[in-house]
This record gives C-alpha cells, structure tokens and sequence, in this order.
C-alpha cells in the first residue's frame, strides 16, 4: 500500500559544475517527489542529469560540483542547506536512504572480503559487535539470494559473478533498513536473465519492507516492469512525470513518445529500429527555449523562445487510453495521480499517438 504522503521532497534542484570550459549547468530545476512505499523510475538517456540528481540526495556533490539552487527535503527536513545540514545528512546516508551503485566492480573494494564490506556498514551505522555484524551480514546475503552465504562472505568481489555482485551491493543498501532505496542503474552490464533476478529481488524487497525506491534506468523495459510512476528526464530537466501505465499509453511529451518508439517490441517487426535523430544541447549554453527543440517534430517558434514549465496536463482516468483500462485497474495507485508535462504541444502529441 502507498502512502501518499511523500517522504522525500525534490524542489526546484539546480546543480552546476564549473570546467575549464565553462559551467556545466547539469541539472536544472528539477522537482518531484516519493511516498512511502512508492516506486519512482527517473528515466532518460545518458547525460540527462539522473545520476547527479541521485547524488544530490545523499550529499555527495562536491566540488568542482555545487548545488546552486533549490532543496532536498527529507521528512520535512533539509538536506541541502541549514547550519546542521552535515551532521543531518551523515544521520540518515545510509541508515535511512541507501544507495546502489551502477557498477559492483567498481563500487566494491577488490581487496576486501564482501563480507567484511557488509559488516563495515553495520559496525559503523548499527554499533554491532564484529560476531553481531558477521551473522547479520551472513543473513543478508540469504535474504539477496546468494546461495551458501556463509562460505560466499570470505569471496573476494573477483571471486563472484556480475550478478552475485549486484546482490551484495543490494545486502549492503539494505544492511540498515532503510526508508528510501536509490538504485542507479542497478542491471548494467547484466544479462538479461540476471536483470530479470535483480528486478524481481528489488520488488519483493519493496513490498515485504514497504521501501521506497528512486530506480533511475534509460531502459523503458526496467520500468515497465516495477515502477508506479515514471519521470522523463532530459537536458538536466523533467519534461514528464506520470503513473507508469499511463505514461505507457499515451505520452504527453514528444522525447517520452520518442524513446518509446525507439525500444524495440516484440509484436511488431521493423527493417530498423527507430532513433532520435540530432543529439541532446550543450549544457554549457542551454538554449532559450525547449531544450528539445531541435530534435523535435512538433516544434514551434514559440518552443524555441520560451521555456515550457512542468504543468498538470490531465489527470489519469481521462488519460489512458480505451484499451489500457482494465491494465491500470490492475496496478496498484501511485501516491499522486495527476500527470506533469513541460510542452506547449502536449495535447497534439497526445492526439498522434492516440491516432
């Protein structure tokens, strides 16, 4: 069940990074929120500002990177700015909101054990004993799935498969059960088998422990699977945010329709797959108006002068389509409902795919 109250609170989020080449403004007023229980997917191609944005939310950016505008609210509470804010963030990065890397290689130290990896998290948020935190630590790799737990703890992160990796990142995220889970990209670089089985274990773990989860992706695929609602993102932007099966329907903005139309489907066959023709702005000098524009068949002088803001376009019941009905009847409601779209043609995009 849902709670649509939101327990994490992003408003107005803008952060820079200064280059030699100028500033890079990354991410740039970027708002949504997170209930409890609730699973948010933040979408978007490479480069689209959805890792910083993950970042931002545990205190992680720093310098040449800056957050320059906006806050993070966690329960009510800033996690941006105020004279505690470190101490604030420091009591809840790890304990409360956990994160899951994109890349276990990477992200696990190769000269230690995966068990004393997991059992540094507990001895540093949860004060056990090193015999407390090695039988915990034991437990959670069970609960992930690894099989024969107590012989795989002494394994060095080379020592494991991909998969095997990804599911002690997720031991590790849930060591102190956590309110909010922020998994990046957790099924890079994985077979589509193995993807399939780190879904499933992030879903089952979502409702047994009623987490909130921020899945951040570029593949539709991951989302369609989990997510209660989805949030486009595009030049450091969100250009849609709705409920997962109504975005699927009928989306609002035209880079929502077209990352659709560019994964690929099995039931219908193509001589090509589709792309997006043209390439996403240079955040150095975002342009004036839709940062979309240019790629965009539906632009007007109007697109190219001003900005479109995130605005409420219609709320679901109207929204989906006629034979997508019974399958919104069949998930379950997300906290908010009501569908977000930054695009001055948003009702013209939404009558082409109806048609």
């Amino acid at each position: 069940m849902i709670d649509p109250t939101p327990v994490l609170e992003v408003e107005h989020l803008q952060i820079d990074f200064l280059t030699r080449r100028g500033t890079v403004h990354a991410v740039r007023d970027v708002s949504f929120t997170i209930g409890r229980g609730e699973t948010l997917g933040l979408v978007g191609e490479s480069g689209s500002g959805k890792s910083v944005t993950a970042q931002a939310l545990l205190g992680m950016i720093e310098l040449p990177g800056r957050i320059v505008g906006g806050d993070v609210r966690w329960k009510g509470e800033s996690l941006v700015r105020g004279p505690h804010v470190r101490r604030t963030i420091e009591r809840v990065r790890g304990q409360e909101i956990a994160m899951v890397f994109q890349d276990p290689m990477t992200s696990l130290d190769p000269v230690f054990t995966v068990g004393s990896q997991v059992v540094e998290v507990l001895r540093r948020h949860r004060r056990l004993s090193r015999k407390a935190a090695k039988a915990r630590a034991v437990e959670l790799l069970d609960i992930v799935g690894i099989a024969n737990p107590t012989e795989r703890i002494s394994q060095y992160p080379f020592e494991m498969s991909g998969g095997m990796r990804q599911r002690v990142l997720i031991a590790m995220a849930l060591a102190c059960e956590p309110e909010l889970l922020v998994a990046d990209e957790p099924t890079t670089a994985l077979d589509v088998t193995i993807q399939a089985q780190i879904l499933e274990l992030v879903a089952e773990l979502q409702q047994e422990l009623r987490l909130a989860v921020l899945l951040i992706t570029h593949d539709l695929g991951v989302v369609a699977g989990v997510c209660d609602r989805v949030a486009v993102m595009y030049a450091g932007k969100i250009v849609e945010d709705a409920p997962a099966a109504d975005l699927y329907a009928t989306p609002a903005h035209p880079y929502s329709a077209a990352l659709l139309r560019s994964t690929p489907r099995l039931d219908i066959v193509l001589d090509r797959l589709v792309a997006i023709e043209g390439a996403p702005p240079d955040l150095r000098r975002p342009p004036a108006g839709c940062a979309f524009a240019t790629r965009c068949p539906f632009a007007i002088d109007h697109c190219r002068e001003e900005q479109p803001r995130l605005e409420v376009f219609e709320p679901v019941p109207n929204a989906v389509g006629a034979g997508d009905a019974e399958t919104l009847e069949e998930l379950e409601q997300p906290a908010r409902t009501e569908r977000t779209v930054a695009c001055f043609r948003a009702a013209e995009v939404r009558e082409e795919v109806l048609s």
